[in-house]
């Protein structure tokens, strides 16, 4: 089975974050394509060894991923 879920990538330092807020999985790599692959390889690990109820509690449906404007200064 396959599931469509939400990779956030960022730049930290020498190297990129990848966050997956559907499931508050995180990892890291030295380059965008490795945080990717390392994201995927995490999520796939949490769903072999995660409970259905544990799965259940973290997972979040509907994630939303926008910009949004604020004053500064």
């Amino acid at each position: 089975m396959q599931r469509q879920l939400t990779a956030i990538i960022e730049k930290e330092g020498d190297g990129y974050v990848s966050l997956c807020p559907e499931l508050d999985v995180a990892s890291q790599g030295d380059s965008i394509e490795h945080a990717l692959s390392n994201l995927r390889e995490a999520l796939e690990l949490f769903f072999e060894t995660a409970s259905p109820g544990e799965i259940g509690t973290r997972l979040h449906e509907e994630v939303f991923v926008t910009r949004v404007e604020v004053a500064v200064g």
